[in-house]
């Protein structure tokens, strides 16, 4: 058995599902909102996902260094939720919920999804932008880099970042809100608000229609309302499992 600090053992040991459940839910909301930040600050992040390409690359070369970790920091704060996504299964499950593995698997889905899509700019962006600054290059050569750029955009950010990723992460969430109208766990407002940020998350995908059928109608602010409903929806059922959690407490 590896060997561990006395305080973190009896931590570990001592802790109950829904407090482990809940730290990790409470970290992946808290932590999300910091590169989230940054990269609203000093990349004018989501806004400039749908500017030309030459105005992308050009911003990202001058973030340098502190954008390219920003993005990757922006994509690994994922990992609390996926544990918390596993381990959430454990804690509800009964017979008359027979969805909570499918929920699971969704929810997983959606969110390796997102930070597959998200790592894009920490691993792949920066060598496009810096060939396509680079005096040397040629303009043939910047062309191809503008259309490597836009494949890989609407790849891995429109369609595996934002549709698959975030499809899946409203599935589980619409699935878990369900399965709470049979747990005593939880109230039924906290169902019902999962669900009606759920409506309001998918409309998101409106944009990425639109991406492709400029004339498709979009809910402008669909995505920033529903990722808002769904951290504050997160965080209430941390709540909820602590509450649970100290009334089983002796």
């Amino acid at each position: 058995m590896p060997w561990a600090p006395p305080m973190a053992s009896w931590v570990w040991s001592t802790a109950s599902p829904q407090v482990l459940i809940t730290s990790k839910l409470f970290w992946a909301a808290v932590l999300v909102n910091i590169p989230y930040t940054l990269l609203i600050v000093n990349f004018e992040y989501p806004e400039i996902l749908r500017k030309p390409t030459s105005y992308i690359l050009i911003q990202y070369q001058v973030g340098g260094s502190q954008l390219l970790f920003t993005w990757l920091a922006f994509a690994w704060v994922g990992i609390p939720l996926l544990f918390a996504i596993v381990m959430l299964q454990k804690i509800m499950e009964r017979e008359d919920i027979p969805y909570l593995s499918s929920a699971t698997v969704a929810g997983v889905i959606g969110g390796i999804a997102q930070m597959i899509g998200l790592l894009r700019w920490t691993f792949v962006v920066p060598i496009l932008a810096k060939i396509y600054l680079d005096p040397a290059s040629s303009t043939p050569t910047r062309e191809s880099v503008e259309v490597i750029f836009q494949v890989l955009h609407q790849f891995g950010g429109v369609l595996l970042g934002e549709h698959i990723g975030q499809t899946f992460t409203i599935l589980w969430m619409l699935l878990i809100s369900l399965a709470m109208f049979r747990s005593k766990l939880f109230h039924a407002w906290l169902a019902w608000f999962g669900i009606v940020a759920a409506a309001i998350y998918v409309l998101a995908q409106t944009e990425l229609l639109a991406t492709v059928i400029p004339t498709f109608p979009v809910a402008a602010e669909a995505g920033l309302m529903g990722s808002v409903l769904w951290l504050l929806w997160m965080i209430a059922l941390g709540i909820f499992l602590v509450r649970a959690n100290d009334n089983e407490t002796p």
